[in-house]
């Protein structure tokens, strides 16, 4: 399992890569692993504000449909449009070019209520 000690991530599988009160979301490689090939994603308006924790979209795949939720509260500032077209790519790269939404955080101390790599591995290791 493929995780970059440079992010954070959530007990629900996403990560946060965070730059300044900016925090890029995704999903992990044990995520995409376990939905298998990702045929379509929804992901939210520019805009929209979330609250951590919140639904922020979804992601389907030949096996089941998934919940994604938001890390972290804040003004989704991109989403990351490749993916509409592209699904597959957070099969291929999740942590780089399957980038989902980047968010201006309201509140950048919620990254602390994060896991670290080796917790989030022990936590998927507990779950499995």
């Amino acid at each position: 399992m493929n995780l970059p000690p440079e992010l954070r991530y959530a007990k629900s599988h996403e990560w946060v890569r965070v730059e300044g009160d900016l925090a890029t979301i995704g999903i992990t490689d044990y995520a995409q692993d376990q939905l298998g090939d990702v045929v379509y994603i929804e992901l939210p308006e520019v805009g929209r504000t979330l609250q951590q924790e919140e639904t922020f979209g979804s992601i389907e795949s030949v096996k089941a449909v998934s919940e994604l939720l938001a890390p972290v509260s804040g003004e989704v500032v991109e989403v990351n449009e490749e993916l509409l077209d592209t699904p597959e790519t957070v099969n291929e790269d999740p942590y780089s070019a399957g980038w989902m939404i980047i968010v201006r955080m309201d509140d950048p101390s919620e990254v602390k209520d994060l896991l670290t790599a080796e917790q989030y591995q022990a936590f998927v290791e507990e779950e499995g």
